[in-house]
């Protein structure tokens, strides 16, 4: 068990973090390519977004290895719940208002942003916590159940939105609806049973961990980036089943809504 926790860390924390930030990087320079954008204004797109991504990824690092994210660390307000939600307030509103970014959704087919998330698996870590008595089972077993099954019909799922049939269509909607109540339920549990003023579940065995470096940063960095996915995969199903004309892209304004 032992040798799964330290093996789920490393991968968790470490390598999977840099091949999903670049798997993104990649993606959105593919779809900025094939949506015309010339060479200037294509990079300025693109840096307006990994530039924010990189020093979102940094602050958080910094913040989870300091230990601000530990219940009771930042009062009267824990951070935890902040830096799940933030990012997405401010981000997703952003994405959706710029041209750029909707030319390059456009121009890439819909299932790259559902076979993305088969990281989602690796929430199975929880599970694995919670069979080492290191997490309580109100929280980690639904967190834990829903993201590894998340993961897993993404690839699936991506396959089938692919075939451009209204079959496939619908089951990206789904897939995106089962994923975005499976993060709703974690932040939820997580709330419910980490001590302080919210804390209803969980007495007899705290959700402590759950602020702890490297463990943390699945709630305060991938959660948050997931619903950021899963807010842009809903708007490109939308613009397809929609049958809208792709967009034009404008010229020098990076992430420009005009």
């Amino acid at each position: 068990m032992s040798t799964l926790l330290s093996f789920t860390e490393i991968v968790g924390t470490g390598w999977a973090r840099a091949v999903i930030l670049a798997a993104l990087l990649v993606g959105l320079w593919v779809g900025l390519r094939r949506a015309g954008l010339d060479r200037n204004d294509r990079l300025l797109t693109w840096l307006g977004v990994a530039l924010p991504m990189l020093l979102w990824l940094f602050v958080v690092l910094g913040l989870a290895e300091g230990g601000v994210f530990i219940p009771g660390a930042v009062r009267p307000v824990p951070a935890l719940p902040i830096a799940a939600m933030l990012p997405v307030l401010v981000a997703l509103p952003l994405l959706l208002r710029s041209r750029n970014i909707a030319a390059a959704l456009d121009a890439v087919p819909a299932s790259w942003l559902i076979g993305l998330q088969a990281y989602r698996v690796l929430g199975g870590a929880f599970l694995l916590r919670w069979a080492a008595g290191q997490l309580p089972g109100e929280f980690a077993l639904p967190a834990g159940t829903g993201d590894f099954l998340v993961g897993l019909l993404a690839l699936p799922v991506a396959f089938y939105v692919h075939s451009q049939t209204r079959g496939g269509v619908l089951a990206g909607y789904a897939w995106n609806a089962l994923g975005i109540l499976d993060l709703c339920v974690a932040l939820t549990m997580g709330a419910l049973t980490s001590p302080g003023p919210a804390q209803l579940l969980a007495f007899d065995h705290p959700n402590a961990g759950i602020g702890t470096y490297p463990l943390v940063m699945i709630p305060a960095f991938a959660v948050p980036l997931s619903l950021i996915l899963h807010g842009l995969s809903l708007w490109q199903l939308r613009r397809r089943s929609g049958d809208r004309a792709p967009l034009s892209p404008v010229p020098r304004h990076g992430l420009s809504a005009s």
